[in-house]
């Protein structure tokens, strides 16, 4: 990745893959791994890690990090992988016994586990034009990973950019939308959309730092926090 130190971005350290986050943007920008509020505030962008959900969001409720995230959220981009994204989203189905605090942000609704257990993970090569060298493939990491059901942005809300789609053939069968002429990226389902952002948020249902390919931590950069600095 090319990069200049010009901007922090923080990693919200509380439980699941921040380590891998933070060996993706090592020497590129400046890093600093949230745990309090008072790192929060040093941050100009944040990274919300895979992991569990419902962890995350208990832990970050007893640091008192909770509100200020979201208030974080309203100023500053946010990017959420796997349980991050469904922590930045606006709704999510399948919530564990007791429901789901979620932070929002992101006008897109999510259910967990969307392709079923851990052995039923999986890697899939995705072709997104965004990235440097679109021509070669992103192994996205698919663990326990959440689906998008749904985008409901509403008029106030920045439009949805989709940026990557995972082919329509490697959904579960549970998850097809049965059409005759669908194609292998079908538009018209949402559950194929793995990557897709929102004015200077970002949301990928898999784990870009689970790979040693650092182009979405680059788009992050790139697309979502240098512009927000201007």
């Amino acid at each position: 990745m090319q990069g200049r130190k010009e901007a922090t971005i923080g990693i919200l350290a509380l439980q699941g893959a921040f380590a891998e986050h933070q060996i993706a943007l090592q020497n590129k920008v400046d890093i600093v791994l949230v745990r309090t509020v008072e790192d929060l505030e040093k941050c100009d962008a944040l990274i919300i890690p895979g992991g569990e959900s419902t962890t995350i969001a208990l832990l970050a409720r007893l640091a008192g990090l909770l509100e200020p995230l979201r208030t974080f959220l309203k100023k500053k981009p946010v990017w959420g992988t796997c349980a991050g994204a469904i922590l930045l989203s606006q709704a999510v189905e399948n919530a564990k016994k007791g429901g789901q605090e979620l932070l929002g942000g992101f006008s897109v609704t999510t259910a967990r586990n969307g392709w079923g257990s851990q052995i039923e993970s999986f890697e899939a090569p995705l072709l997104v034009d965004g990235l440097r060298d679109p021509n070669r493939s992103f192994m996205g990491v698919f663990i326990r990973a959440p689906v998008v059901l749904s985008l409901n942005p509403s008029p106030h809300d920045s439009p949805i950019e989709i940026v990557a789609r995972l082919p329509a053939g490697l959904l579960p069968q549970s998850q097809r939308v049965v059409m005759p002429d669908e194609d292998d990226t079908d538009p018209r389902d949402p559950k194929t959309i793995v990557a897709m952002r929102q004015g200077n948020h970002f949301l990928t249902t898999f784990h870009p730092e689970l790979t040693k390919d650092d182009r979405f931590h680059e788009y992050f950069v790139q697309k979502c926090v240098l512009p927000s600095l201007k």
